[in-house]
């Protein structure tokens, strides 16, 4: 995970677009694994079946970033650049959402871009998700497209 962190291109639209070292790293899977306890959801490691090499991750958290939308859980991934294109994203993230609305009971849950992240945007409408606001996240100042899925609109795809 620390290699795909530290691709700039990767991190290009998370947060400020800044890239993580491996400590940095560490933290944030510490922080990731304590979610599993508090929650009783978190991220997943996203493998390559035929190698078991770690493509990145996808899962379910709370995005404390952007305190408008709470109470939210979102569904999120991050893929190293060479697993791009390949509809990995899509379907790590579609059996995350099917782990919320049919393992954890939720609601709705919300996916969170920043505007002009295109890719991002097209997995979420493949997930069956709709724009439901745009706004700034306050932790970088980068404008946000915030996407939305009811269990209701879930259950119907």
């Amino acid at each position: 995970m620390a290699a795909v962190n530290a691709d700039p291109e990767v991190m290009r639209w998370i947060r400020d677009g800044s890239v993580r070292d491996e400590q940095q790293t560490r933290g944030g899977v510490q922080a990731w694994e304590s979610e599993w306890e508090s929650q009783g959801f978190g991220l997943f490691a996203v493998e390559i079946r035929s190698t078991g090499e770690l493509a990145g991750f996808t899962g379910l958290s709370v995005p404390d970033f952007l305190p408008e939308v709470l109470p939210a859980v979102e569904v999120g991934w991050r893929l190293g650049r060479s697993h791009w294109g390949q509809g990995l994203a899509t379907e790590a993230a579609r059996a995350a959402v099917r782990f919320g609305f049919e393992e954890r009971g939720l609601e709705r849950i919300v996916s969170i871009t920043q505007v002009g992240n295109d890719g991002s945007e097209r997995i979420m409408t493949k997930l069956g998700m709709h724009p439901v606001r745009e706004t700034v996240n306050p932790t970088c100042g980068r404008r946000v497209r915030v996407f939305e899925l009811s269990s209701d609109q879930y259950v119907a795809l």
